[in-house]
C-alpha cells in the first residue's frame, strides 16, 4: 500500500435518534450557525432526515442588532428580573393589573381599577370641590373599602381657606373652612378595601413562600404588555456600541 492510498471503510448502521447535546458549555460569545442545504427535493433519501431548532436552551443571549427588536408570539416565562444594566425595567413580580371583579352592589355590573402599587391594597378617588361642604364617596365604595381608614389631602385653590375635614362616616366627609367662607379646593381620598390581607414583607426564596397564599395574583405578564417592554428595554439598554 502506497502512502496516501484511500482504503474505503464500512459505513455504520444509520441512526436517526434525536439525542440532547452534550458536553461543555462553551463560553465563546458567536453567532449561531444556520448550515447549508440542498433543495428539499434533492436531498438524499438515504441519510437521516434533516432536522431544525424548534425548541432551544441557552445560558445567554446577546442581542447586538436591534433590527426588529425581540420578536415573539407566545408569553414570557422568567424567574429572575427582566432590567437594564442600570436596574430599572424591572418586570416580574407585579400584582397583575388591572383589577376586574363583580360590582359590590350593583347585580349584573362588574367593576375594573387600574392600582398603583403600595403596602395595602387600597382604592382611591379625587376630584374637586367647589362651594360644597360635603364629598360623597363614590356609590360602589360601600361593600368595597372600610371606611375607617378614610384618608384626605386637600389643595385650596385660588386663596388660604384653612379648610379641614370636621368629620366623616360611612357616607361622606364633611368639611369646614375659616370663618365659613366658600369652599374651593382639589381633594384625593384614600381607603383601604375590606379583602386587604396583604402580607408586605415575608420570609423566602420565591413568591411561592408567600404566607398568604397567591390566589388572585399573577406573575407573568400578558403577551402584548410584555413586548411593548421588552422592545423597548432592547431599544433603550442592549444597544452598547451605538
Amino acid at each position: 500500500m502506497s502512502a496516501g492510498e484511500f482504503i474505503p471503510g464500512t459505513a455504520p448502521d444509520k441512526d436517526c435518534t434525536d439525542r440532547a447535546a452534550y458536553g461543555t458549555g462553551s463560553t465563546l460569545d458567536s453567532y449561531i450557525v444556520k448550515t447549508v442545504l440542498p433543495p428539499e427535493e434533492e436531498y438524499p433519501s438515504d441519510i437521516c432526515p434533516p432536522k431544525f431548532h424548534s425548541r432551544a436552551k441557552i445560558d445567554t443571549l446577546n442581542v447586538t442588532d436591534l433590527g426588529d427588536g425581540v420578536i415573539g408570539a407566545g408569553d414570557v416565562n422568567v424567574d429572575g428580573d427582566v432590567k437594564s444594566n442600570g436596574g430599572g425595567h424591572v418586570l416580574s413580580n407585579k400584582k397583575n393589573l388591572p383589577f376586574d371583579m363583580p360590582h359590590p352592589n350593583k347585580e349584573g355590573w362588574r367593576l375594573r381599577h387600574v392600582c398603583i402599587e403600595g403596602p395595602e391594597i387600597a382604592v382611591y378617588f379625587r376630584g374637586r370641590v367647589k362651594n360644597r361642604e360635603e364629598i360623597l364617596y363614590p356609590s360602589y365604595w360601600k361593600g368595597l373599602v372600610d371606611w375607617t381608614t378614610v384618608t384626605v389631602n386637600l389643595t385650596p385653590i385660588g386663596a388660604h381657606q384653612n379648610v379641614i375635614v370636621k368629620r366623616f362616616d360611612e357616607d361622606k366627609i364633611y368639611l369646614q373652612s375659616k370663618g365659613g367662607m366658600p369652599i374651593d379646593c382639589f381633594y384625593h381620598i384614600t381607603a383601604r378595601r375590606l379583602d386587604d390581607d396583604l402580607v408586605v414583607e415575608y420570609e423566602g426564596q420565591s413568591h411561592e413562600d408567600y404566607p398568604g397564599g397567591n390566589e388572585g395574583y399573577s406573575f407573568n405578564f400578558e403577551h402584548n404588555y410584555v413586548k411593548g417592554l421588552i422592545e423597548k428595554f432592547v431599544k433603550e439598554t442592549l444597544d452598547t456600541e451605538s
